[in-house]
């Protein structure tokens, strides 16, 4: 079968970690790679046995036996989140993450001096946050924009002296600009790391290659494209390509372009966590989430309407979409309506990358913009195939991966496509 690509074409938390762990039960899979994002991504699995796991850096297919997990160089690795979660997985029955785990070098690494960075910036902001998750994830991807050859990355690890003079530049550096910061010493930092290194297995580019001719894998994307750092709405987005990119990049590179089936995700009820445009938001859906509550950071989780308008526009920035998965079904209920066009537009028009003045306007654009519903359908799968253009054919109505219902050939487990 070829290789599986998962985005979620919202605004994030649409499931795409209940949609990897289907495609790792009705398959064999042999990794799934991490393409983007870091610690701050939040994929809930639930197991027919009532286990959960929310998973962050280890792939969402962890849960069965020999699929493995590789963090690709679009990662930003924090080690020490990486450890809290893998001890949390032993405690639900998975006691061999770390030793199916795969770390590119080239990574950059998420330190506690990102972490404390990125808070007191968020603090600062006041009223005006941006909606962070305050792990640090977009600080280390800025600070390895700004100085790429002292960037601490996962390499540096197993190099004690180097990764003790760039967390110190880096400490210093940010020292400097912010003001002291609420991070433990340098020396306190390094065996953390240094253990880090010794205890996974830290590859170089050519890996990858090989996992992708020795089996199926399933690239597991993070967070969702209406946040994509150039495609988003600006500045309530992220610091990471959300998009398919850097998929098509990997899969390039070990010559296997275009052998990938590429599905966007995206819940039946258009969701949010944090400040930023969401247009059909209505505070009236008597909606709850228990996997995304209340944070300090992001604030509240908020519902709205499904909104086509911004999903088309997702749909327009990732490219091509071979089939949708659409979930959370079980929340359809007679309420819940669909928003078709805007009273300002009927269509949103992706721009060039890097345009972020472009992007700010089309923000403010939106934050004036008010749906226009029509009648909920009667159909919902039938309903976004219409809006969207792009066949339904992966239904989800519950949490496990026994309330999924593929819909078609594109997704069947491969006994199913046998029999058939």
């Amino acid at each position: 079968m070829r290789h599986v690509a998962v985005v979620d074409l919202g605004y994030g938390d649409a499931g795409k970690g209940t949609v990897v762990d289907w495609l790792c039960a009705t398959r064999p899979v042999h990794t799934v790679i991490r393409f983007n994002g870091g610690a701050q991504a939040a994929h809930n699995v639930v197991l027919r046995d009532g286990r959960h796991h929310t998973f962050a850096q280890f792939g969402a297919g962890t849960f069965h036996p020999g699929v493995r997990t590789h963090l690709s160089r679009h990662v930003v690795v924090d080690p020490l989140a990486l450890a809290a979660e893998a001890d949390h997985l032993a405690t639900v029955g998975v006691t061999d993450a770390l030793d199916r785990l795969t770390v590119d070098g080239d990574a950059l690494l998420a330190t506690p001096y990102h972490r404390a960075a990125n808070q007191a910036r968020e603090i600062a902001r006041g009223a005006d946050r941006h909606g962070s998750c305050g792990l640090g994830v977009g600080e280390a991807v800025a600070y390895g924009l700004a100085h790429p050859d002292d960037a601490p990355r996962v390499g540096d690890c197993r190099r004690p002296a180097l990764l003790r003079r760039r967390l110190t530049a880096l400490r210093d550096r940010l020292t400097a600009e912010l003001g002291p910061l609420d991070a433990p010493p340098v020396e306190d930092c390094l065996p953390a790391f240094t253990g880090f290194a010794g205890r996974v297995a830290i590859v170089d580019g050519t890996w990858l290659a090989g996992a992708l001719h020795a089996g199926t894998c399933v690239f597991e994307g993070a967070q969702g494209v209406l946040l994509d750092e150039w495609h988003g709405f600006h500045p309530y987005t992220t610091w990471s390509t959300t998009t398919f990119a850097n998929a098509d990049s990997l899969l390039a590179e070990a010559g296997q372009s275009g052998d990938v089936t590429r599905v966007g995700v995206l819940r039946v009820v258009t969701t949010r966590h944090g400040a930023g445009p969401l247009v059909t938001e209505d505070p009236t859906l008597s909606l709850a989430d228990p996997h995304n509550p209340t944070n300090p950071w992001q604030g509240r989780f908020r519902f709205g309407h499904f909104d086509a308008v911004a999903h088309r526009y997702a749909l327009a920035a990732a490219g091509k979409v071979d089939g949708l998965a659409l979930t959370h079904l079980d929340l359809a209920g007679p309420d819940l309506r669909i928003c078709r066009r805007y009273d300002t537009t009927g269509q949103l028009t992706p721009g060039p990358p890097g345009d972020l003045d472009r992007q700010a306007a089309l923000t403010a654009r939106l934050l004036r913009s008010r749906p226009v519903y029509d009648e909920p359908p009667t159909d919902w799968a039938e309903a976004v195939r219409t809006e969207l253009g792009t066949p339904v054919v992966l239904t989800s109505h519950g949490p496990t991966a026994d309330d999924k219902t593929p819909h078609g050939p594109l997704l069947a487990p491969p006994a199913l496509v046998r029999a058939g």
